[in-house]
């Protein structure tokens, strides 16, 4: 990447004015000051050379020399500084500069040198910074050209941005495809001989060929080799090139490695289905072996129930399936009669359960309830079902997942079997006090739940009604009369505070 020459002479406020006929593709690099007789031995190429002439050669002969070092060392331009050595550029240096095709500019005496250096410093920031930004630009879309259109229309985005032919090979060194289509025998042989050349097929490396600059990457994922990617310039590439070429390895070989992934599930699953049906029986360990995918390092999972599916229950089921997939997980559900059961990891938080139903609008969330298992080892992969289910019951319909592990103080009240026992309990112990209540206008029932739930601590229980202690202490002991129990036995307090709160 460099400033061309024109760009910089096209500056108004340097003064600067071209006194050669050659030069006119030159780009510069970079800006050096030189009073050397012989500066070419210093430059690297693509330099501007100023001087104001003090070492310049005195004869035709020398001012030939020194301009063709330049021109050897690979120097973009010439500029003379006018009115301290020299009032005008010298005619045999001009000669000299057209007939070795040299860029030669005056640089006016009001004119410092530094300001000239300071502008093609600052240019070649700019051009960098436009071309990592156009470079970032297309980087997505031959990301989005990769998932839509494949291979084919990412090595053309590859293509365009560079400026550049692409070939792409397999494996086995044969073409797949190239952009342009039409690109040219020679382009492409010359391409795949660079491949071809590096034992073991693996090449890598930048050449210089009668067809241009060649850029080579072998595709890989570790050391399993997919193809080769070839890029051909007519210039030298841009280290934006380079970036963009390597983003368009990691696309090629994701693209490549994925059938065969897919193909190697394919054939964990069909040799697993396979085993079962040969072994004449229920052999659990070849489906343990596939579901093994869903655990963590541990091997272990979490479970996640959703319960109250609507009608539509495709819609949730759609929504788990892809975050699963945007999260790179493998998908593990099943959808039954009632419920919803996802297989999660066992590391997976509470937040990523969450994730999952992002997909959903409030309104397709609202009356799901959502459980989730604590950690268990797949062996105990039943326990961990039942936990979700438990968790789920308990959950309140809003679409939000609870833990197995926050159930304390509701699980009984969730399931409908322990739930109908509770309601048979209510109408042997509760019934009386509500009907004494009824009768003598008195408050026995809320006295009792206030002293269960202060667990007998009578300052505690008459604060929460607005009594006094000894009037508690009353209330209590007719409840006592009324149900013909005694609350001093804990087995007791437990089952009245059940019956009253499955009554509420």
């Amino acid at each position: 990447m460099g400033v061309p020459v024109r760009w910089l002479l096209g500056r108004r406020e340097l003064g600067l004015r071209r006194v050669s006929s050659s030069g006119d593709d030159a780009e510069i690099s970079f800006v050096v000051t030189s009073e050397l007789e012989h500066p070419g031995e210093w430059l690297s190429g693509g330099e501007a050379v100023l001087t104001t002439g003090i070492g310049l050669p005195r004869t035709a002969d020398g001012l030939r020399r020194y301009v063709a070092e330049l021109v050897e060392s690979g120097a973009a331009a010439l500029g003379v500084g006018i009115g301290l050595s020299h009032d005008e550029v010298p005619g045999d240096l001009i000669g000299a500069a057209d007939e070795h095709g040299l860029m030669l500019f005056t640089v006016p005496l009001p004119t410092p040198f530094v300001a000239v250096t300071k502008t093609v410093a600052d240019r070649l920031a700019e051009l960098q910074y436009e071309a990592v930004l156009s470079a970032s630009r297309t980087q997505p879309r031959m990301t989005r050209a990769a998932v839509s259109g494949g291979p084919t229309a990412m090595i053309k985005e590859l293509s365009v941005a560079c400026a550049a032919a692409v070939v792409l090979l397999d494996a086995a060194e044969r073409v797949i495809d190239t952009y342009p289509a039409d690109l040219s025998t020679d382009v492409v042989g010359a391409v795949a001989e660079l491949i071809g050349r590096d034992s073991g097929g693996v090449a890598s490396g930048v050449s210089a060929t009668d067809v241009g600059i060649v850029v080579t990457q072998s595709i890989r994922v570790d050391k399993r080799v997919h193809g080769h990617l070839g890029v051909v310039f007519g210039a030298d590439p841009r280290p934006t090139d380079q970036i963009l070429i390597g983003h368009a390895n990691s696309l090629l070989a994701l693209d490549f490695e994925k059938p065969r992934r897919l193909h190697l599930q394919q054939t964990r699953i069909n040799a697993a289905a396979l085993r079962i049906l040969l072994s004449g029986k229920a052999d659990v360990s070849t489906a343990r072996d596939v579901v093994m995918a869903a655990g963590d390092a541990r091997d272990e999972v979490r479970v996640l129930t959703v319960l109250d599916l609507p009608q539509r229950s495709a819609v949730v089921v759609s929504a788990v399936d892809d975050a699963l997939a945007a999260a790179a997980r493998p998908v593990f559900l099943m959808e039954d009669a009632d419920a919803l059961v996802v297989l999660l990891r066992g590391t997976d938080t509470l937040e990523f359960a969450g994730r999952l139903f992002e997909g959903l609008t409030p309104a397709q969330r609202r009356g799901l309830r959502i459980g989730v298992s604590s950690p268990h080892r797949l062996d105990d992969l039943d326990t961990a079902v039942e936990q979700s289910r438990m968790a789920a019951a308990s959950a309140e319909r809003r679409g939000v997942p609870e833990e197995s592990t926050s159930l304390a103080g509701r699980a009984l009240l969730s399931f409908p079997e322990s739930r109908r026992v509770l309601d048979g309990l209510a109408d042997i112990l509760v019934a009386p006090l509500v009907d004494y209540d009824a009768t003598h206008n008195t408050e026995l029932l809320a006295s009792l739940r206030a002293y269960l739930e202060a667990n007998g601590q009578w300052e505690a229980a008459a604060a929460v009604l607005g009594v006094h202690r000894h009037t508690l202490r009353g209330r209590i002991a007719r409840a006592e009369e009324v149900l013909g129990c005694d609350l001093s036995v804990a087995r007791v307090r437990a089952e009245l505070l059940l019956a009253i709160i499955a009554r509420a």
